[in-house]
């Protein structure tokens, strides 16, 4: 699957026309990557991972795509809802529930819950009776970019009793869930993972809890800035397979993030300042670790850097405009000479990045330009009509 790129000369009349640093998103993009998910795995239903990205225009064209959402938050619901999108279009996947985020649940119609131990079913059946609950499952993967198990998930031991705690209480247990971990290159992981599910499912049937409902997380990787580009599709079609082999009249969910948004997005950003420190060029950038590269923190991104210039290649130290001296964006990395002024495309920066950006020291978010929004304009423009 191929990621949204600009090229030099695209960058450069974006850069005419916007001070930088800027994000172009690809709706189209996001349309592409959503529609190849279908294709290789249409017994999944898709429910978007919005932290990921909650870029409003992104998330209407996966709604008029068919696609539903995972929420974590109060903040979430009413952004959805807002929206127009209904709570049956949404789960609330955080295991730890607010009270505000139970109270937006019952405002507004949310009725499918994920958990993960007994503290959170009082919650749940006192502010929605009835709910339909999945017990969330610890499961191993020591090769995910992010091990998410790591703060979520109950023993497999304790998935039973958990469900039946549920149903005591009066909600309706529907199913499990699991996440093998974020930017996942293991079919090893999800395959292990599909068996312990598998082997529930059956205890649990013969407990008298036949669960019709499978939620198999996120985690399908996107190109990484070293070079790799992992077989996506290759991944999803056997994880089909899978799927049509062991759970064949179950409901199957998935909660992608990064996929959908992951490789629709570029960065481009400005050298505004230049030292030596050790014998190497630092280039000063005018986005940072408080900004757009705030995932190289809080998601352990490295990112890519296109120069778009020729010249012998040197290991350079890029840093962000901040008064932190956190702020390094990449350490090492090999560019051609650059001065002043000069721009860097950074592609496939759509997740975890401007949504956990801030304005730190003052530094104002990255602006978000839609790239079909350019195209139109530009094709007004060449009829003759000024855009």
């Amino acid at each position: 699957m191929e990621s949204f790129r600009l090229t030099k000369k695209e960058m450069q009349l974006l850069a005419g026309k916007y001070p930088t640093p800027f994000v172009v998103i690809s709706l189209a993009q996001v349309e592409k990557n959503y529609d190849f998910l279908r294709r290789r795995m249409p017994r999944v239903n898709v429910y978007y991972a919005m932290k990921a990205n909650p870029a409003p225009r992104i998330m209407e064209t996966l709604a008029r795509r068919g696609a539903s959402f995972d929420t974590a938050s109060a903040g979430e619901i009413e952004t959805l809802a807002r929206m127009g999108i209904p709570g049956t279009r949404m789960i609330y996947a955080n295991p730890v529930k607010t009270p505000q985020g139970m109270a937006a649940a019952a405002q507004f119609g949310v009725r499918r819950f994920t958990f993960d131990d007994r503290s959170e079913i009082g919650k749940m059946a006192a502010a929605v009776p009835g709910a339909e609950v999945l017990v969330r499952v610890r499961v191993k993967n020591q090769k995910a970019l992010v091990d998410l198990n790591a703060k979520f998930g109950a023993e497999p031991e304790a998935a039973l009793l958990l469900l039946r705690e549920a149903k005591e209480a009066g909600l309706s247990p529907v199913g499990l869930c699991f996440h093998v971990g974020s930017q996942s290159l293991s079919l090893e992981a999800y395959h292990d993972a599909l068996l312990l599910m598998r082997r529930l499912f059956d205890e649990a049937a013969a407990a008298g809890m036949p669960l019709s409902l499978l939620d198999i997380g996120g985690g399908f990787p996107i190109p990484t800035a070293d070079g790799g580009r992992p077989d996506a599709g290759g991944l999803m079609t056997a994880i089909e397979a899978e799927i049509e082999a062991l759970f064949l009249d179950v409901e199957v969910w998935a909660e992608p993030g990064r996929f959908l948004c992951g490789t629709a997005v570029n960065l481009v950003t400005s050298v505004i300042g230049e030292k030596e420190r050790g014998g190497q060029i630092w280039y000063i950038l005018d986005e940072g670790l408080y900004g757009t590269f705030s995932g190289a923190i809080f998601d352990h991104w490295t990112f890519d850097f296109v120069a778009f210039k020729p010249g012998r290649r040197r290991k350079t130290t890029l840093v962000g405009p901040s008064c932190d001296s956190i702020d390094f964006v990449r350490r090492d990395i090999l560019l051609p000479k650059l001065a002043v002024g000069d721009k860097l495309l950074v592609p496939d920066c759509g997740a975890y990045t401007t949504a956990s950006a801030t304005t730190f020291n003052g530094f104002a978010l990255a602006t978000e330009i839609y790239w079909e929004d350019e195209q139109a304009a530009r094709q007004v423009f060449y009829r003759g009509v000024p855009a």
